[in-house]
């Protein structure tokens, strides 16, 4: 599985500050996944919209984890970058990465994070903290293989599936 890494953040990207949420991304990832492409860009639509075309356009991977933008601030707007780029919504893993931060903490429900499929890709919002992101990609893992799979036409029969 070929995965991108997109960081949303002004600081970061001006060089003020450290990527954390990146990385901790990059480390939380199945030792087989290959990262295709890692990048940082600002807070702007247009540059997060730009870069998702970019990378999903050119097939050059199958998953893109972003981290940052997901809150309240006025600078937060990857989900909307997302959308806007999206040809479906996929609101199940959106709402199961809130449910397990809610676990964690009372401030998830801040999170205004999205998933989408663009193509062949799957886009995922993840939150800007490292722990949050890493967390996300924890609760991911077992799922995004049978739904590249699935996106890419592989039939639903003979699914790994567990019962209730």
């Amino acid at each position: 599985m070929r995965i991108g890494i997109l960081t949303v953040s002004d600081r970061a990207s001006a060089g003020v500050m450290e990527d954390r949420g990146g990385p901790a991304i990059r480390e939380s990832l199945d030792p087989s996944w290959e990262v295709a492409r890692a990048e940082i860009v600002p807070d702007d639509a247009a540059s997060i919209a730009e870069r998702l075309r970019q990378w999903t356009d050119t097939q050059a991977v199958d998953v893109i984890l972003t981290t940052g933008g997901t809150g309240l601030g006025p600078r937060d707007v990857t989900p909307e970058a997302v959308l806007s780029v999206a040809d479906r919504p996929v609101p199940g893993i959106a709402e199961a990465l809130r449910a397990a931060g809610l676990e964690q903490t009372p401030q998830a429900m801040l999170s205004r994070g999205v998933a989408a499929i663009r193509g062949h890709t799957l886009i995922v919002t993840l939150p800007g903290s490292p722990r949050g992101a890493a967390q996300g990609v924890e609760l991911l893992r077992p799922v995004l293989p049978h739904a590249i799979a699935t996106m890419q036409g592989s039939s639903h029969a003979g699914a790994n599936t567990t019962s209730q």
